[in-house]
């Protein structure tokens, strides 16, 4: 029988392939004076940075798909937690102010209602036993019963089903044993049930009258933090058209807070993954992500015809600005902010700023460097009251150290994880 201390490492390690919340070991310093394990850094709903407890439940599981370490086939050490001792691992590592919360998953076992028994029974013990209230994301078991789902969002501030794969054939292809719909059943509910509970606290919502018997209902809570999914990407011939397109709906259909995409990194004894190329692919995905859900983008504008993977050199939005040349220069002091969320080096922040600073005076390169927007990235695409590109592909030098053309702007975004 394995220690306590011997199953931590394994369960933990196990559990750094979900990318679905965590997205980083937590700091170094802090982990190295703690020496814990199974502590990751993530951000909270609200930006909030969190430490996270995540952890499996157990690495079994009944299932063979391919691209997992943890399959039925898969020559691996095996673990396995009682519901009690994550509880109590939970508490612990809480009460000595080690994390936020908890992220837990598991390999299913037995069934997926078994599994998502156990799960939703940590959740419950220490919410109604312990009165914890720190963060806690559960990983929902695809074809479970539609009330074992129910039931984990009254105690889970976040659920997430893992979607895997963009299309059903790459499914097919890698894990036969599962569907799209029934994945996307579990979303369903997830959607249904937190509709509901959002209904429940609008001010003229029934919750907030008597019930038959006189008392007052309070408003119900399921998953607030709302639901997530994760991809898996390059372990099939699906484009990155492919994965946006399933992204959009995803987003539209499910109102999904957030898509998580993680690089594949073959599990086949001997193979040699193709890494740094996946790696790079995936933070090109985060970025266009992150255009189609807040600037406006069409996945048609982002992956063309003829070009439905995208360019791993340089920026969406970039490579997008220079396929559409007849779009630019476009005057920060006149355009609407549909517009302005379109030029390379104008995020969210900077664009608002842009929009209340105009209201009052005309907006001159200093205004703009003063709001810190990366301006050799801007310049060529961008009027200003002291500045007009001379001609597409050539930068007037209005500030110092403004001299590199637009065929080198792609280099200054390398540090970059969202685009701007």
């Amino acid at each position: 029988m394995k220690s306590l201390e011997q199953r931590l490492e394994i369960l933990a390690d196990a559990a750094r392939y979900d990318a679905s919340c965590a997205v980083s070991v937590a700091d170094p310093a802090r982990s190295a004076r703690h020496n814990e394990l199974g502590i990751y850094e993530s951000v909270g709903p609200d930006g909030r940075r969190l430490f996270l407890l995540k952890i499996l439940l157990t690495n079994e599981c009944i299932f063979d798909c391919s691209y997992c370490m943890y399959r039925r086939s898969s020559d691996v050490e095996r673990a396995r937690f009682s519901p009690e001792e994550v509880v109590a691992l939970t508490l612990d590592y809480h009460r000595r102010g080690l994390i936020d919360g908890l992220f837990l998953s598991s390999g299913v076992l037995g069934s997926p209602d078994a599994t998502m028994e156990q799960l939703i029974a940590v959740a419950r013990s220490l919410r109604r036993d312990h009165h914890y209230f720190g963060y806690i994301h559960l990983k929902t078991i695809p074809d479970c019963a539609d009330d074992l789902v129910a039931e984990a969002g009254r105690w889970a501030d976040r659920l997430s089903v893992n979607i895997e794969m963009p299309r059903q054939a790459d499914l097919d292809q890698l894990a036969p044993e599962k569907s799209l719909v029934q994945i996307t059943r579990a979303m369903n509910v997830i959607r249904r049930e937190i509709d509901l509970a959002q209904g429940d606290r609008l001010p003229n919502a029934t919750s907030e009258h008597p019930d038959r018997g006189g008392r007052i209902r309070l408003p119900r809570r399921f998953a607030p933090a709302g639901q997530t999914t994760q991809m898996i990407i390059g372990a099939t011939a699906a484009t990155d058209a492919d994965v946006l397109f399933a992204a959009a709906s995803l987003y539209s259909r499910q109102k999904l807070r957030r898509i998580y995409y993680s690089a594949y990194i073959s599990v086949d004894d001997g193979a040699q993954p193709d890494a740094p190329p996946q790696i790079a692919r995936e933070r090109r995905l985060y970025q266009a992500d992150w255009l189609i859900r807040d600037f406006g983008f069409s996945v048609g504008d982002l992956t063309p015809p003829g070009a439905e993977n995208l360019d791993l050199a340089m920026d969406p939005k970039l490579a997008w600005a220079l396929r559409n040349p007849g779009r630019f220069p476009i005057d920060v002091n006149h355009a609407p902010k549909s517009d302005l969320l379109r030029v390379p080096g104008l995020g969210l922040r900077s664009v608002e700023t842009i929009l209340a600073t105009r209201r009052r005076s005309r907006i001159a390169l200093a205004d703009l460097a003063t709001m810190r927007v990366p301006l050799v990235r801007a310049l060529p695409f961008i009027v200003a009251a002291d500045h007009v590109p001379r001609a597409w592909g050539s930068t007037v030098v209005a500030l110092p150290g403004l001299r590199r053309g637009w065929q080198q702007l792609e280099l200054f975004d390398r540090a970059a994880d969202q685009p701007a």
